[in-house]
């Protein structure tokens, strides 16, 4: 029972943290569901009217959720600098209440000068956000000049509750989110395995499915590698622990990935194309299902359960558990792999590879392990481990980026917008309602939120108009079922407040939903609600919807396609510095700081994913269009991990002891390099002239040195799939992208 309990208490914490890695959305929702409680408690014990309890409520939400660095102490400066900043922004509201148009005036140069201050970092965003916030709540309570000291007593109250709930309440550290978002990465990684179980399993009408979800799979992998990326600097103690957890993380991501690959090829007619796992409703490889009663695949069916127990127990759990690593890491020599056709013994290596990769993400998360059940295989391995850990140094550097002035800058174009949108906002919004125009400057505001292009700022705008119409929808029922009992409707407050933060990083419409429908319940405490109140907030949210993309749209405008293109450029870029360091290193060049930059290859290309959705929107009309941005973006994920890959292996030079250099891989990698820079010029320019080379394969490219001598060494062997891969996939993208190849022979 005790046994079967602490497996399913570690079944549920794994799927928690691979729902929400790192708890992050968990920790926002409870830290200002926490502050506003807080508040609350404290103002109705000084016997505050509800009038300053929503003003409370609301300002301890913005103190909560404005503030984003990471680390404690630039967390309280800027808590301590937004209470002066809240203080001025209610009194300037209050006091120009009764001038219309001043008022007005001065709130569009105060939503100017919040934008703006985002180039200020997560800092300047704070404030500008804290300012523009406090001075809409001061509209929708009505503060006045006679009212505003005990609005005053209000918001420092809700800043002192929300430094309580932030530093004492729900704490939370640097290195303690790092160890969290480790724990997901390993609940992920278990998760991927399970899926490429079931795709060994699945029969013909099964597979589709199947693979679906190890993309599914492959991606929320990745995605816990990049947060993880993010939280090593304030997370770690030292560079150098960093740079091993990245190593760690990075070589765990590949061998699972890797592994997928092996297991598509095992079971379809042919070598499957690295592409089929990046591109979603891609055709699966023409496959039959791999022999169910097979001796070799009963093996791997079983052997793939184990290493997915390994990820989820550490091997201190039993000495059962080391023998399974132990068997795991054989499958790395010749002479352990069981009978069976090449593809199948293929899979085993892979098996045998991601074995090694947990074995070091476990040495480098949880510190030295013990050593007495060590098989020589494993033993070969720890000392393979060691020696690169040795390898790895802190000499990372820093590169330099060009920033653009004046209104090219995207805070200063995205203040002007926003300004002039809200001014629109302003004036539509008072002929619909003089004294609730506010909602429509407000999604005006929203929509800009981290967004760069038109279609971002549309789509977002037709994401909260949906979720606005929900909401009241859903703010109706409510209003109706808690009626004027104040605590009860505080609750449902603190509820949508919660699911609100909860789902913020996941849907902008849920989010838009939940906080509709806490203001209908909001609207009854205030007594100001009614049918005609909701369905004017739904008619000033499309207005400021409209608003915004109007201004993205006539003013500064940047066009999704123009938007694309610069990310474009950008990923082709940090494509060429990771594809020519890793051939430079692998061919004997001097070491580099490659994984560093595999990383800002996969920044980067995470940049142009998020700038593509409003092209690869379901409703969108332009269908052509959409299945082009598809599958750019899967040849671009595709060229990534290849790259990633030869980084990987490029690093492994200097400390592995069975891998030596081949100087002839520079030639090798010529053709690559030079196809990169025609697309990344033929992005920049349609009417350059550079085309696409192709001719024989990379590996026939390599021709020996002197005669009788081995045609490729082991890294060699190792390397020339990357690059072949590579090669191809630089190629495909020239047809989508409209670049000119030319044909061997011509």
């Amino acid at each position: 029972m005790k046994a079967a309990a602490r497996s399913f208490g570690t079944g549920l914490r794994d799927r928690v943290a691979a729902s929400d890695p790192g708890l992050l959305r968990l920790t926002a929702g409870l830290r200002t569901v926490g502050a506003i409680a807080l508040t609350l408690a404290v103002l109705s014990l000084l016997g505050a009217n509800v009038t300053h309890l929503v003003a409370g409520a609301i300002a301890a939400m913005v103190a909560t959720f404005a503030i984003r660095e990471k680390q404690g102490g630039p967390q309280a400066v800027t808590l301590a600098l937004g209470l002066p900043v809240a203080l001025a922004s209610v009194s300037l509201a209050a006091l120009l209440s009764s001038r219309v148009v001043v008022g007005d005036v001065v709130f569009v140069v105060l939503i100017f000068c919040a934008v703006y201050g985002r180039r200020f970092g997560d800092r300047g965003t704070a404030l500008g956000l804290i300012g523009f916030q406090v001075y809409f709540l001061s509209l929708f309570v009505g503060a006045t000049r006679a009212t505003l000291p005990g609005f005053w007593g209000s918001i420092a109250v809700a800043f002192a509750c929300s430094a309580v709930a932030r530093f004492v309440l729900v704490p939370q550290t640097s290195a303690g989110v790092l160890q969290r978002l480790r724990q997901a990465f390993r609940a992920r990684l278990a998760q991927l395995l399970d899926a490429q179980l079931h795709l060994l399993d699945a029969g013909p009408d099964e597979v589709e499915k199947a693979l679906e979800h190890v993309r599914e799979g492959t991606a929320r992998l990745h995605e816990t590698a990049m947060m993880i990326q993010s939280r090593l600097e304030e997370g770690t103690p030292d560079e150098s622990t960093a740079r091993l957890v990245q190593r760690r993380i990075a070589d765990a991501e590949i061998a699972a990935e890797r592994l997928g690959l092996l297991l598509l090829t095992a079971r379809s007619a042919k070598r499957a194309d690295t592409l089929t796992l990046h591109l979603p409703g891609a055709p699966v490889p023409e496959s039959g299902r791999l022999p169910v009663r097979e001796e070799a695949t009963d093996v791997l069916r079983r052997d793939l359960r184990a290493l997915r127990l390994l990820v989820r127990h550490p091997v201190a759990d039993g000495t059962g558990l080391a023998q399974v690593r132990n068997r795991l890491l054989g499958y790395r020599e010749e002479e352990n792999l069981p009978s069976a056709s090449p593809a199948v013994q293929d899979v085993f290596r892979g098996v045998g590879e991601a074995a090694r990769a947990v074995l070091g993400l476990r040495i480098a998360l949880d510190g030295p392990q013990d050593e007495s059940d060590d098989s020589p295989e494993t033993a070969r391995s720890r000392e393979e481990l060691d020696a690169e850990d040795a390898a790895i140094g802190g000499d990372g550097t820093e590169v330099d980026t060009e920033e653009d002035t004046g209104l090219r800058r995207p805070t200063t174009r995205a203040a002007v917008q926003v300004a002039v949108g809200s001014s629109l906002a302003i004036i539509g919004g008072e002929l619909l309602s003089a004294h609730r125009w506010y909602w429509a400057v407000l999604t005006c505001w929203i929509v800009f939120i981290n967004t760069a292009s038109t279609g971002e700022i549309l789509v977002k705008g037709y994401r909260r108009l949906l979720g606005t119409v929900l909401g009241v929808i859903a703010g109706i029922v409510l209003a109706g079922l808690v009626g004027h009992h104040t605590w009860t409707a505080f609750a449902v407050v603190l509820l949508c407040v919660f699911a609100m933060f909860y789902t913020a990083p996941l849907s902008h419409t849920l989010m838009s939903f939940f906080v509709t429908a806490a203001l209908g319940v909001l609207y009854t405490l205030l007594h100001t609600y009614s049918l005609s109140v909701l369905v004017l907030r739904v008619e000033e949210t499309a207005l400021g919807a409209a608003c915004g993309v109007v201004a993205a749209a006539l003013v500064l405008p940047v066009r999704t396609d123009r938007r694309t293109n610069e990310l474009l450029r950008t990923v082709l870029d940090r494509l060429t510095d990771v594809t020519e360091g890793a051939v430079e290193q692998l061919s004997g060049g001097p070491p580099a700081d490659l994984l560093d930059r595999a990383r800002d290859l996969d920044q980067a290309l995470a940049d142009l994913r998020a700038a593509t959705q409003p092209l690869m929107h379901p409703v969108t009309p332009l269908r052509t269009r959409r299945d082009t941005a598809r599958y750019v973006v899967a040849l671009l994920e595709t060229c990534a991990y290849h790259a990633r890959s030869l980084a990987a292996t490029a690093e492994l030079l200097p400390s592995h002891p069975s891998i030596a250099a081949d100087p002839r891989l520079r030639t090798a990698g010529r053709r690559i390099l030079h196809n990169i820079a025609a697309i990344a010029a033929h992005v920049a320019d349609e009417r350059g002239t550079d085309e696409v080379r192709t001719g024989p394969s990379i590996a026939s490219l390599l021709q020996p040195g002197v005669a009788g001598t081995p045609r490729y060494g082991r890294v060699t062997d190792r390397v020339l799939r990357h690059l072949q891969r590579l090669d191809e996939a630089v190629v495909g993208l020239a047809r989508p992208l409209r670049v000119p190849v030319t044909q061997p022979g011509q």
